[in-house]
């Protein structure tokens, strides 16, 4: 089966044939980086991460650019007390450390926009060569794409021109049309000098939209396969770069994929409901990986919902995984099955995440496996549970969540973690010195503590085990 995706453009799944064979190009619109990064910043990287490294696993080498937007008018707007750019520089570290926290895997290429202005400025100047785009009447400097010279301007969004709000994206008093957009804007008085570029048209900075068709031109030429980006983005921000780009000459994007957006307890996450959860606040309620496996549970398109005991859950989930990894390899250390059990991925695995990332049914298979190997494991039946354990190890693998890997083992190792095992570990000497001196109601007193706290012990011929309970 080939991967099928949902393509917003064509509103249907379409079998996925990429440009060139054997090869992925993606683009992805990364973070204005005004303010610090919140739960849907990094649900949207995430959804893009498992993306690619699905089309990894399907055996494509993927280039995969993610920009960084570090000049616009919410950044200026947002500076008080420091330089733009400074600003913008510390923002994008913040976003830099949520992403490497949850193993989101660092881009081919992260283009900045200040460092493509002048591939920005050779596409405007192809665009009013064409017609399509026009320097201000009032010589401020701006120059607008004309919306009215592109007939098929709304095919993204299947919108017609004619219902469009007006563009508010600059002033539109040297705009022939409400509805043409922003691709240069000339230096208001009041804007620093260190934000204006010099141009045919006046010193100015880039318009937003243009920054994305031209640094996802200069690294992955004129047609590509496959540009992302959250659902709020598809208009007027994607929707512009289509337009602006096919009329300029280039085939640009062949796939669009949009990922859903997250509420907050049955609420749209905003600003005005003061309901934002910041990625800061999300990593510190939860190990990492716990936060990975809840922002990337849901289904891609579908909306996340966060509540106060998601991440509870996410931790149980991962849980389950890691207490089977250690079980069975625990059991089958030192037997002709130990490291028996291929890494292959299911079929069934194989198969939900080839139609349209289906991540939940994906991860219901890895469950499935988990239960069964714990079965074997209860049966003796050995071969059995080092195929599972090999099968939960490709599928964790995949999707970024094996707790075995190098990434995630700081998650257990923090202060509350190390008291947490020292005073299970007393326990667990007093209840065998119990045993030995045949103290059994002593024995089952301290195994009856611990299930009582969520701590679930299991006695093997190599001693004796605990786990905290899903």
């Amino acid at each position: 089966m080939s991967i099928r995706l949902y393509d917003t453009k064509a509103q249907s799944l379409r079998d996925f044939v990429p440009l060139h064979e054997g090869r992925v190009g993606m683009y992805v619109c990364g973070p204005t980086v005004q303010s610090s990064p919140h739960i849907g910043h990094l649900r949207s990287a995430l959804v893009y991460d498992l993306l690619r490294r699905w089309f990894a696993h399907r055996g494509y080498d993927v280039t995969f650019v993610r920009n960084v937007t570090d000049i616009d008018d919410k950044i200026l707007d947002a500076v008080t007390g420091e330089e733009w750019w400074a600003l913008a520089y510390r923002v994008e570290l913040e976003f830099t450390a949520g992403y490497a926290a949850l193993g989101i895997m660092p881009p081919t290429y992260e283009p900045r926009a200040t460092a493509s202005v002048m591939q920005m400025q050779e596409l405007i100047a192809a665009l009013v060569e064409r017609g399509h785009a026009y320097p201000a009447a009032d010589d401020s400097g701006d120059v607008y794409f004309d919306t009215s010279s592109w007939p098929t301007y709304g095919e993204l969004t299947r919108q017609s021109r004619d219902r469009m709000e007006p563009a508010a994206d600059a002033d539109p008093r040297g705009k022939r049309d409400p509805r043409d957009f922003a691709l240069w804007k000339g230096r208001k008085a009041d804007e620093p000098e260190s934000a204006a570029w010099p141009s045919p048209w006046g010193d100015g900075r880039p318009g937003w939209h243009i920054e994305c068709s031209a640094m996802s031109r200069r690294y992955l030429g004129d047609e590509f396969d496959l540009h992302g980006g959250g659902l709020d983005l598809r208009f007027p921000h994607h929707e512009n770069e289509l337009a602006q780009s096919t009329a300029a000459g280039l085939g640009f994007a062949r796939y669009w994929v949009h990922n859903g957006l997250v509420n907050v307890g049955g609420q749209k996450m905003s600003k005005s409901l003061g309901n934002s959860v910041y990625a800061a606040e999300l990593l510190s309620l939860a190990s990492p990986l716990a936060v990975r496996y809840f922002l990337g549970a849901a289904h891609y398109r579908s909306t996340l919902d966060y509540t106060p005991t998601s991440l509870a859950e996410a931790e149980a989930a991962v849980d389950r995984i890691r207490t089977f990894l250690a079980r069975v390899e625990r059991r089958l250390a030192g037997t002709r099955f130990a490291g028996q059990g291929a890494p292959v991925v299911p079929e069934a695995f194989g198969d939900a995440m080839d139609d349209d990332l289906g991540v939940p049914q994906a991860l219901a298979v890895l469950h499935e496996t988990v239960r069964a190997g714990n079965q074997a494991l209860d049966a003796e039946d050995l071969p059995a549970a080092a195929d599972a354990h090999g099968q939960v190890i490709a599928m964790a693998g995949v999707l970024g969540i094996d707790p075995r890997d190098d990434h995630w083992r700081s998650d257990d190792a923090g202060p509350a973690s190390s008291a947490l095992a020292a005073l299970v570990a007393r326990l667990l000497d007093d209840r065998r010195a119990a045993r030995e001196a045949k103290d059994w109601s002593a024995a089952d007193r301290i195994r009856a503590e611990l299930t009582a706290a969520g701590i679930s012990i299991e006695d093997t011929s190599t001693g004796t085990h605990w786990s905290l309970e899903s």
